[in-house]
């Protein structure tokens, strides 16, 4: 009999595409993902992956031995999902995937707070802008900016998040917005719904700076460089900041909850899902859209 563990190393080569990438995501050196992968292709005698100079390639086999481990590997995780389902006491780790937007600025400051409510239950928040998967237990919940579509996870909308156009209290045409200069995001994130939504605001007016994330966006607003699209949650509760009237579009994004069916009834989870669903819901536009029961 091979060693299971070692089919977790060559699933993680297989799916990421190189060791290096493996190793990373097992959060091991790349000595150890290289010798466990040669111990797995020694124990079933069958070479699995193609090492070429840049990047790994699954062998005909190998592809075989994959959808097979795959499937392992899905059991494996639904029997850990079962027995945190079945863990009545509120306590142990969940881990929560957060957009940064919000884990910066929103669930760092409610932390204390749940841990007051549940000292048993530990929160691990990962601030993550990828979507990662609840069925691998990459997560325990996560929390987007759009609708979760994998079909294993139940979801449930929280709210909307507003957002507005700030500059600092002594910007100097905050009073002439023909002149505003704008903040935007680099170039790389051209396509997201907030880099668009402020280009159509700004309608070919100058871009003073660009940054790669939100929380930088209102730094930059307060030195008065010029006019930065922030959620309301953030700019107005900026003492430095202003919010500014200006003629277009209102944006908001949505923000929606999403966990994995076996886990949903899980009393620690369950704490987290009405903790969350309970501070979102006094901060944000509420709504009735969910069915997480």
């Amino acid at each position: 009999m091979f060693d299971w563990e070692n089919l977790r190393f060559f699933i993680a080569v297989a799916q990421s595409g190189s060791l290096s990438a493996a190793a990373r995501r097992l959060k091991v050196d790349h000595a150890t993902v290289s010798r466990r992968l040669s111990a797995l292709e020694t124990e079933l005698k069958v070479r699995l992956i193609d090492r070429l100079p840049r990047a790994c390639q699954t062998t005909a086999a190998g592809r075989h031995v994959l959808e097979l481990a795959e499937k392992m590997e899905e059991h494996a995780f639904a029997i850990e999902r079962f027995a945190l389902a079945e863990h009545l006491p509120l306590q142990g780790t969940v881990t929560l995937s957060v957009p940064p937007v919000l884990a910066h600025n929103f669930f760092a400051n409610h932390v204390y707070e749940f841990s007051q409510l549940h000292p048993g239950i530990r929160l691990a928040i990962a601030s993550q802008a990828q979507s990662v998967s609840l069925g691998r237990r990459e997560a325990d919940i996560a929390i987007r900016l759009f609708r979760p579509e994998e079909s294993q996870n139940v979801t449930r909308k929280l709210g909307e998040m507003a957002f507005g156009l700030y500059a600092s209290r002594e910007y100097a045409h905050a009073a002439q917005p023909a002149d505003w200069a704008f903040i935007g995001y680099e170039a790389q994130y051209a396509e997201m719904p907030h880099q668009k939504w402020l280009q159509s605001i700004a309608q070919g007016r100058r871009i003073a700076c660009e940054v790669s994330d939100i929380t930088t966006q209102q730094a930059a607003a307060r030195t008065g460089i010029g006019v930065a699209g922030l959620p309301v949650f953030m700019g107005d509760n900026d003492p430095a900041l202003q919010r500014l009237p200006f003629d277009g579009e209102p944006f908001r994004r949505e923000i929606w909850l999403a966990v994995h069916a076996d886990l949903r009834h899980s009393a620690p989870i369950r704490a987290v899902i009405d903790f969350i669903s309970d501070v979102i819901g006094a901060t944000f536009e509420k709504t009735l859209t969910f069915n997480v029961t």
